[in-house]
């Protein structure tokens, strides 16, 4: 009987996880909401005509592997994964940018496009409107769960002149204000995203490196090791929760 109660309780327990667009105002919610509306379709729909073009010393698309980018849902959910590059056969932990460049040097060979670059972040973009709604579900591999594990301990570690840690403002003060804005919880539910204050779509990588800026921080490099590992624990952290890319936020 105790078991039937506490499987009853799970069941119907609450979430207490909130994406940011909870906590952003109701004319940035209905932006988000309406496609025809939202800026960062104009970077799915670009990234939906990249799938089919033709490109590098191959002259291949990313549709003749892989078919209609509709075969793609579920992809984006899956991701920081392992991957093995084809050079060296040495698997490794990637995001999604890092694939799509992998493809691109592997099957077309073509030339990677630098981090934020405008129609890598369209492509990304696009694959992640094809998981919209789809959980969070991070992979279950050895690499993955020890990069996830650094993750953690860098989303814990105070660091900067401000001398704060990711869980100070986004576990410990989310839903307070702070500059104008209310502290979200820091989940990776809608990226690529369109943030008002770019006036862009950006990268988790791009917002990462911004807090560690606005604690005064160094900010680690683009796609550095680091940076992945916090990506694999922000996904961990999110895991079931639905993406909604592309995102709008303040």
């Amino acid at each position: 009987m105790a078991t039937l109660v506490v499987a009853f309780a799970q069941a119907f327990a609450v979430d207490p996880r909130k994406s940011g667009i909870d906590y952003a105002s109701p004319s940035t919610q209905a932006l988000q909401k309406d496609d025809t509306q939202n800026p960062g379709m104009l970077w799915v729909k670009d990234g939906q005509t990249r799938w089919n073009e033709r490109v590098g010393a191959a002259s291949k698309s990313c549709a003749d592997c892989h078919g209609e980018i509709a075969k793609m849902r579920g992809v984006a959910a899956r991701y920081p994964a392992v991957a093995a590059a084809a050079a060296s056969h040495t698997p490794r932990v990637v995001n999604l940018s890092q694939q799509i460049n992998q493809c691109r040097i592997e099957r077309q060979q073509a030339s990677a496009w630098p981090a934020e670059n405008a129609s890598l972040l369209s492509l990304e973009a696009a694959l992640a409107f094809e998981s919209r709604t789809m959980p969070i579900a991070p992979p279950v591999h050895p690499l993955l769960t020890a990069a996830q594990v650094r993750g953690e301990a860098m989303f814990n570690q105070r660091i900067g002149q401000m001398d704060l840690s990711c869980r100070d403002c986004h576990d410990g003060l989310a839903g307070k204000r702070l500059g104008g804005n209310t502290i979200p919880q820091g989940h990776p539910t809608g990226y690529p995203i369109y943030r008002l204050e770019w006036q862009t779509v950006g990268s988790l990588q791009r917002r990462i490196r911004g807090c560690m800026t606005a604690v005064r921080a160094e900010p680690y490099a683009w796609n550095a090791s680091e940076l992945l590992d916090f990506e694999a624990w922000l996904a961990k952290r999110a895991a079931g929760m639905s993406i909604e890319s592309p995102g709008v936020r303040p």
